[in-house]
């Protein structure tokens, strides 16, 4: 027993070693745990930015933009903006639409800045800071054929 108790009381003990070391892995995993989770967070809202200005713009090309009215097409691109922020949830409130409808295209931007668990200086350094996406699709135009007299334009798709 006497023994025993010289040998635990030395002073070149080796009892709490296995802390630092423990204390230091475990933090690592944390890290890449919280960036894993971030990245995987950042492309799943990317997906969904994209999925909604592609919607959006959608919507706003199966109108006949080259002769609809401008009033008409302001609502058009209103309800589009709507239906895409309630799409987004709470990332459409903060959401900026840029719209650019020509005769024959209807293209939009959408600016959305995206939360981040990780410092601001990090994330802009892996560029999830922010989800800028841009969707430029070919407008819709009803053409009649020359002998239909009772071909008409609709202003909904």
């Amino acid at each position: 027993m006497a023994a025993q108790s010289a040998e635990s009381a030395s002073p070149l003990s080796e009892t709490g070693t296995g802390l630092i070391g423990t204390l230091a892995g475990f933090t690592v995993f944390i890290v890449c745990l919280l960036l894993g989770v971030q990245v995987v967070f950042d492309l799943y809202a990317r997906s969904a930015v994209t999925a909604a200005t592609f919607d959006a713009a959608r919507h706003v090309a199966g109108f006949d933009v080259a002769s609809l009215p401008p009033a008409d097409l302001a609502a058009a691109e209103a309800d589009a903006e709507m239906e895409a922020r309630n799409i987004l949830g709470r990332y459409g409130a903060s959401a900026t639409f840029s719209w650019n409808v020509t005769d024959s295209d209807v293209a939009l931007n959408v600016h959305v800045v995206n939360p981040s668990l990780l410092s601001a200086g990090l994330g802009r350094a892996l560029g999830i800071d922010t989800i800028d996406r841009s969707v430029r699709i070919h407008a819709e135009r009803l053409i009649c054929p020359p002998a239909e007299s009772a071909c008409t334009a609709a202003a909904t798709p």
